[in-house]
């Protein structure tokens, strides 16, 4: 099939009504269907125009059908302008029908993006200002610029501010002076041609041909040039071809494809110009020999489409080819394009057509189909850039809902840094009151003393920033389990965890109520963490904490884990990597120093507590078997509960064959008929594990102080440089700290081996209720183990 069939097709595929058919002469279809072939885009590249010179015949008028094939267009017609050069606009010269041209091919009639120029009017706008040649040439360069100025957006005048106080005064003036100046700098900067951003269309026309441009230096010189009057020393030939280069550069960069820009591609049509009673002599001759001529000359296509219809062609032409050939035709005149251009001979770009007189046959009646331009590529179209907007905010959004929630996001304000985990809890850390964990009814108690901690963080900073940072300062982060449980609207959960909270936010408390010149008085800064429900997203917390160390020089230390499982083992060994000691307040899973080398725990090891256990039965129950009862949180096992497990096979290795029954206690089985001892309305005490947290903060401020005074000794006034400790180094005093007589904390000596993170004769005691139900009466110790203090043996009795 030839590449002009199906043009042809259709063209006349749609059958017209027998009143508006017209007769075309012979030839006319063929001519219509190379028209439509040149005026189709190709969707990649694009093609050589030539400029169609059609003879006119007494017989035949093409112009009336061109124009109803161009402008009547069903959907999308194409960009098009009429030029008659027997009845010219204006002066009737090539400038005149360069504005009329520009007039009409600027109007958004097209069913598309209307053209815009910015090079033409620059220069049809110079040549129309008129310069008084007898004033000085500053005074005419000044009179230009100011134009020039005016016609990128005048200024309105404005007085200069007056009234007010003196700063709102000097503000006006100042805001006037800017309103002033800087438009002019960024004109001047443009026309200076040495920003590469600004002023591009300026310089263009310092790197064009005509008038040689680069005798002026500036633009403001090639400018003045073309003004009425200095025009004169010009070459008018020169002048109109430097109008129409400019008007085909507009085009050009109407016409650019670029990748960012959708609405390049959708123009999927050739502008066309119609030029009707064209002659070798006249206005309309010499403008389609001044566009063969540029386009020769610049070396450069533009996608104007000129078919010009008048009496015979310029004489260099070859005989002209029939419009029954009108395909042929082109073909020849592309393949010997390269050549002429290269030989740059008379009338390249011009094809010539004419009716063909020996066609005897009855003139074509077919009807035709006026040309639309074709649709655009699907990825182009206008909804496209909406759709494609909707899209990414609809994955955003569910890339949003899945990362963060309500209640669970990021904060402009403090560290935060939290996610939404599989289970819909929220995980991660923050040391502000913009992310407080745990929106569950009931935990007023725990929301409460995380926002205590935040306050006392801003004051610590505060505190700080007034000593001129003399004062240690550093950070440690609670991490727990603030999230998971099920829980009804009057019941607290998070015990434990509120529990050590409190003895953080004590120790922090305590460090603020120094005394403001006591600059070895450590200041601290606390981060709470959420590992979720039985620390199952420790993982991921400890990620997210280790980002934290590696930017705040002044983390030091993790406190917390609340939990003795294998999770909890797991994020003991990713903390041992990122490099952050652990002080666990209530940890006792026998062996949990063994996850981690800058490990510590204040509670006394399971081991311990079996012992205990056994020293009672003993000495005071004096029985030879024991009963265990043993139970795990829900979900969770032996295997997976280091607490229950270590102690549970600690009590089979001591008790041996005296346990007579083991079993596990599950949700609904009874052990006892008395009532809860505990109350609503009983009074509140101090948790245990305040205590245990609050040494464990404690243990690491007074490690942090040793190290600054140190550091300081020189010069105590010296100001406190976060770089100048790390975490290892504060575990190791710790230790040093420890290796004398221990620490004497609030719940007990503490004291370690070099060997072992767990603490060696702990105080343990048990406690008995003699009446249940009666929550007035306080539990009595019965027997214990383990040193208290350092003056007495860590032996078991009764107490």
């Amino acid at each position: 099939m030839r590449r002009s069939e199906l043009p042809r097709r259709e063209l006349t595929g749609q059958r017209q009504p027998t009143a508006g058919r017209e007769r075309q002469p012979a030839g006319g279809l063929e001519l219509f269907t190379l028209l439509a072939r040149l005026l189709r885009r190709p969707r990649r590249g694009d093609r050589r125009l030539p400029l169609l010179w059609l003879v006119r015949s007494d017989t035949a008028d093409l112009m009336v059908p061109l124009r109803r094939f161009l402008g009547q267009g069903p959907r999308r017609r194409v960009p098009h302008a009429v030029l008659d050069a027997d009845a010219p606009p204006g002066a009737g010269d090539v400038p005149a029908l360069l504005r009329e041209l520009h007039r009409q091919l600027s109007l958004e009639a097209f069913g598309a993006a209307r053209l815009r120029f910015r090079h033409y009017p620059l220069a049809d706008w110079l040549m129309q200002q008129s310069l008084n040649l007898g004033i000085d040439a500053d005074d005419s360069r000044a009179a230009l610029v100011r134009r020039l100025r005016d016609r990128r957006g005048p200024r309105t005048p404005e007085a200069v501010p007056s009234g007010g106080d003196a700063v709102s005064i000097v503000s006006q003036v100042l805001l006037w002076l800017v309103r002033r100046a800087v438009p002019g700098v960024v004109f001047r900067a443009a026309v200076s041609g040495r920003v590469p951003v600004l002023g591009r269309h300026y310089n263009w026309f310092m790197r064009q041909q005509y008038l040689a441009p680069r005798q002026s230096v500036t633009f403001l010189g090639f400018a003045e040039r073309l003004t009425a009057g200095w025009r004169d020393g010009e070459q008018p030939d020169q002048v109109n071809k430097l109008l129409l280069h400019a008007f085909l550069e507009d085009l050009r960069q109407a016409y650019r494809r670029r990748p960012w820009r959708l609405s390049d591609w959708r123009r999927t049509a050739y502008p066309a110009l119609l030029i009707d009673h064209v002659a070798p002599g006249n206005v309309g001759g010499e403008l389609v020999r001044l566009i063969g001529d540029v386009r020769t000359e610049t070396g450069r296509n533009d996608p104007l489409l000129i078919v010009a219809a008048g009496g015979q062609p310029p004489p260099d032409l070859p005989e002209p080819h029939p419009l029954t050939e009108a395909d042929e035709a082109y073909d020849e005149w592309a393949g010997a394009l390269p050549e002429m251009r290269r030989l740059r001979r008379p009338a390249t770009w011009l094809v010539a057509l004419r009716p063909d007189e020996t066609d005897t046959g009855p003139p074509s009646r077919g009807g035709l189909r006026p040309f639309s331009a074709p649709d655009p590529p699907w990825w182009s179209r206008r909804f496209l850039p909406t759709a494609l907007c909707l899209v990414l905010v609809a994955v955003l959004g569910l890339w949003v809902a899945s990362r963060w929630g309500l209640g669970c996001h990021p904060s402009l304000t403090g560290q935060v840094s939290v996610e939404v985990a599989g289970s819909g809890e929220c995980v991660g850390y923050s040391d502000s009151a913009a992310q407080v964990f745990n929106n569950d009814p009931g935990q007023d108690r725990l929301r409460t003393v995380q926002e205590r901690i935040f306050a006392q963080n801003r004051a610590a900073e505060e505190v700080w920033q007034r000593s001129d940072r003399r004062r240690p300062f550093l950070t440690l982060v609670y991490l727990g389990t603030l999230t998971g449980n099920r829980t009804r609207a009057d019941e607290e959960s998070y015990v434990s965890e509120r529990e050590e909270l409190e003895g953080m936010a004590t120790a922090q408390y305590a460090l603020l109520k120094e005394s403001a010149g006591a600059d070895g008085a450590a200041l601290l800064r606390i981060v709470v963490a959420n590992a979720g429900r039985q620390m199952i997203y420790a993982d991921r917390a400890v990620a997210m904490l280790a980002d934290l160390a590696r930017d705040d020089p002044t983390v030091l230390g993790v406190v917390g884990l609340v939990e003795s499982r294998t999770s909890t083992a797991r994020a003991l060994r990713e903390l041992n990597q990122v490099g952050l000691p652990v002080l666990a307040p209530t940890l006792s899973a026998d062996k949990m120093d063994a996850n981690s080398r800058l490990y510590l725990q204040i509670s006394a090891p399971n081991k311990d507590q079996v012992k205990l256990v056994d020293a009672y039965a003993k000495q005071v129950l004096k029985v030879d078997e024991a009963h265990v009862f043993y139970t795990t949180l829900e979900g969770s096992t032996l295997t997976e509960d280091l607490y229950v497990g270590t102690l549970v096979d600690g009590l089979r290795q001591q008790f041996g064959p005296r346990i007579t029954r083991l079993d596990e206690w599950r949700t609904g089985q009874r052990l006892t008929d008395d009532p809860p001892r505990c109350r609503p309305d009983s009074e509140e005490q101090v948790g245990e594990r305040v205590s245990l947290a609050y040494d464990a903060s404690m243990m690491l401020i007074r490690a942090v102080e040793s190290l600054a005074a140190r550091l300081h000794h020189a010069d105590p006034r010296q100001r406190w440089e976060p770089d100048s400790v790390n975490p290892v180094a504060v575990h190791a005093e710790v230790l040093r700290q420890n290796a004398g007589q221990g620490y004497p904390g609030v719940a007990g000596l503490i004291r370690f081996t070099p060997d072992s993170g767990e603490p060696v004769d702990k105080r343990l005691a048990l406690m008995r209720v003699e009446q249940v139900p009666d929550v007035a009466k306080a539990p009595v110790e019965v027997f214990r183990c383990g040193a208290a203090d350092g003056s007495g043996p860590a032996t078991c009795g009764p107490a």
